[in-house]
């Protein structure tokens, strides 16, 4: 949801963008001297940081008519510290000003969708965001950290309004769910991107499975946006008095709900099962399955545990994936090298086989159990038979040579 700080040359057809607000731009007499407020709402991008959308709130002066857009997207990649501040969940991001056609050139070349919806507040309320929304720009204020979830560009423009409105945009939210979570919507929005989705699912933990008020869900845009168009203002009236489109959609559009279901993982974790049954007399073979599989699984685990143990992503805390991607299955690389050369594995190999099948079939109890579920139904269903049937193939591989 980041912008990559940058300079940009913006070409002179970008001013056609902002003709689209000039009807917009006609004011009440009793609000005159009111600055306008909107909130810009990007579609999704093609590199991963673009994945989730982006938004920015517009702020048009009445006297002049110059729209400034104040955009939290903002990092500075080349900041000393940023790659480790990445890593222990401690990035810093910043709120950065700056014309409003400035802001829309780099969505235009990128093909992303813009819309603008121009809010109904009160002027006191706008005033009131306009100097607070300048204030924090300043270069000693702009800065903030970045949670993915809970502290990015759409919480940071839900909450400056919310402060603008009195409290009156969480109330009406903070009540309300669509049942979506941090998981289901991580996971859509990455799923054009196998390898972003596929690490979001392993890496988060039962943090991400609760479902989510209207008010948290907020942390994607888009959702954002449709919870602004429900909204009311102060006097009961729509939140939205307009909705303008600045820039048309044309790359993919915004992946759509899918229910997920973990029965085809079930029959693809069998089918493995049965395959390594049918080998169980081909220890090189299994041996040779085995490796990668036990090479990606330790050390995806010892990740899992060092986001739990040395990290503030909270998201990825307590993650039950552990149980299936188990760092011992490290300590299974031995054997299963001796396997490959022919010889018979050491005397911990089959203790330790049974060990890492054993943990995999806890987490599954486990999850029945839990009063804080982690929807991992899908890995647990994929690598449970897996491991069982990797345990009962080799566990006599250590009586006989290999052949």
């Amino acid at each position: 949801m980041g912008l990559r700080q940058r300079r940009l040359r913006w070409p002179a057809v970008i001013l056609a963008c902002l003709l689209v607000l000039l009807p917009g731009w006609a004011f009440a007499s009793d609000a005159a001297t009111a600055p306008r407020i909107g909130v810009m709402t990007m579609q999704p991008g093609e590199v991963f940081f673009e994945r989730f959308g982006h938004d920015a709130i517009v702020v048009v002066d009445p006297d002049t008519g110059a729209a400034t857009s104040y955009n939290f997207g903002f990092f500075d990649p080349s900041e000393p510290d940023f790659l480790s501040r990445f890593i222990r969940g401690e990035m810093m991001y910043h709120l950065v000003a700056m014309p409003a056609m400035q802001d829309l050139a780099q969505y235009r070349e990128a093909g992303r969708g813009v819309r603008i919806q121009w809010l109904d507040l009160e002027p006191a309320q706008a005033h009131a965001l306009s100097a607070a929304l300048a204030e924090r720009a300043r270069p000693e204020n702009s800065r903030y950290r970045y949670d993915y979830f809970t502290a990015n560009c759409a919480t940071q423009v839900r909450d400056m309004l919310d402060t603008a409105m009195g409290g009156a945009l969480q109330s009406q939210l903070a009540g309300r769910s669509r049942g979506n979570t941090y998981r289901s919507e991580a996971v859509r929005l990455a799923r054009p991107a196998p390898w972003m989705w596929l690490g979001f699912d392993v890496g988060l933990g039962p943090y991400a499975d609760r479902p989510l008020s209207r008010w948290e869900e907020a942390f994607v845009p888009m959702r954002l946006a449709d919870s602004l168009r429900e909204a009311r203002n102060s006097a009961g009236r729509p939140l939205v008095q307009a909705e303008d489109e600045l820039l048309p959609h044309r790359i993919a559009p915004e992946p759509l709900d899918a229910p997920r279901r973990w029965w085809p993982w079930l029959l693809a974790g069998l089918a493995c099962a049965a395959g390594i049954g049918a080998a169980r007399r081909r220890p090189r073979a299994l041996a040779a399955f085995a490796l990668p599989l036990w090479l990606l699984s330790g050390l995806a685990g010892l990740l899992l545990a060092f986001l739990w143990s040395s990290t503030a992503h909270q998201a990825g805390w307590a993650n039950r994936n552990l149980f299936l991607l188990n760092p011992l299955c490290l300590l299974l690389l031995p054997g299963a090298i001796a396997l490959l050369r022919r010889r018979v594995p050491g005397r911990m190999f089959q203790p330790l086989l049974w060990t890492v099948a054993a943990i995999a079939a806890l987490g599954w109890v486990l999850q029945w159990l839990s009063l804080q579920p982690q929807y991992n139904l899908p890995w647990i269903a994929l690598l449970l038979p897996v491991h069982v049937a990797l345990a009962l193939a080799l566990a006599r591989t250590t009586a006989r040579p290999a052949r």
